[in-house]
């Protein structure tokens, strides 16, 4: 699929947060501010369960974040298991821009984001207490497929000057063994970017992203001369292929420098939000089983 450009792509039913990064791209803003906007408004939304404020806990009642941001320049920052922080996508820029690191993780990502003036709050809300309390009586995990149409937020975007950025954010598996990372905030697994190529991420299972390191393969498929397209697909039958995939989702979203855009996943259900000049739509993917 070819798209019109500028663009910001976006991961499952993520309208108002496409929006938001259509509008910076509406005013000439920078492809990182863009993905930064976007990422910001699921992370506030206290109905949205699988990225930020009102996340989904884990085993211990702990709303727990991940969050990576990459840019033009091949720079990179990333928070794991950052708690009390509603933005772990700007923690994660302000590890990208103030520190010569690329990961914070734990209380020192949650240090950092203090001394950069990020406001200490309670993430965990009413509701996903209620539901973590009612998961106590079983306390059964499980992976849960296209759960809420949601998940994970991987989000790519292509300004007007030509140039690419990506960023991702999550709070994770819901009830997660604590300490529990997935591949939202490590590069090459949830996010990739190579402004001479093109830019990938991934949401569902995210072992199965970090196990195949996904994001970065599809950009090197790309490199090869492989489009969008081919290489999400490439990616997900390589998953399939090696893994047991059975009751696991796992999705990819690509998107080239001519605004050519990819999206593949493992189980039927994957939805993408695309904003552009010519607005602002939800599409389905195609899926290998």
């Amino acid at each position: 699929m070819m798209a019109p450009t500028p663009l910001v792509i976006a991961t499952w039913n993520n309208l108002k947060a496409t929006e938001a990064g259509r509008q910076v791209l509406a005013k000439n803003g920078p492809a990182l501010d863009a993905v930064e906007a976007t990422a910001k408004v699921p992370e506030a939304d206290p109905d949205n369960m699988t990225v930020g404020y009102g996340g989904h806990p884990d085993r211990d009642g702990n709303v727990t974040l991940d969050a990576c941001v990459m840019d033009h320049l091949g720079n990179a920052g990333s928070v794991t298991y950052l708690q009390h922080i509603m933005h772990p996508v700007s923690v994660a820029r302000k590890v990208m821009e103030k520190t010569p690191h690329v990961m914070l993780s734990g209380d020192g990502a949650l240090q950092f984001a203090l001394k950069e003036g990020f406001k200490k709050q309670s993430l965990l809300t009413d509701k996903a207490r209620a539901r973590w309390e009612e998961w106590k009586l079983q306390s059964k995990y499980e992976p849960v497929v296209n759960i809420e149409l949601h998940d994970t937020i991987g989000i790519l975007a292509l300004d007007a000057q030509g140039n690419l950025a990506g960023a991702c954010s999550t709070s994770g598996l819901a009830y997660k063994i604590p300490g529990r990372v997935g591949d939202s905030p490590i590069i090459g697994a949830g996010l990739f970017v190579d402004n001479a190529v093109g830019a990938a991420c991934a949401t569902g299972y995210g072992e199965l992203a970090m196990k195949s390191l996904g994001s970065f393969l599809i950009v090197e498929l790309m490199r090869q001369g492989k489009t969008p397209q081919q290489a999400c697909e490439e990616a997900i039958n390589r998953v399939a292929a090696k893994y047991d995939c059975s009751g696991k989702q796992l999705a990819f979203l690509a998107v080239n420098k001519t605004g050519a855009i990819g999206a593949y996943s493992l189980q039927q259900g994957f939805s993408y939000s695309l904003g552009n000049n010519a607005g602002n739509h939800i599409f389905e993917s195609g899926y290998y089983s």
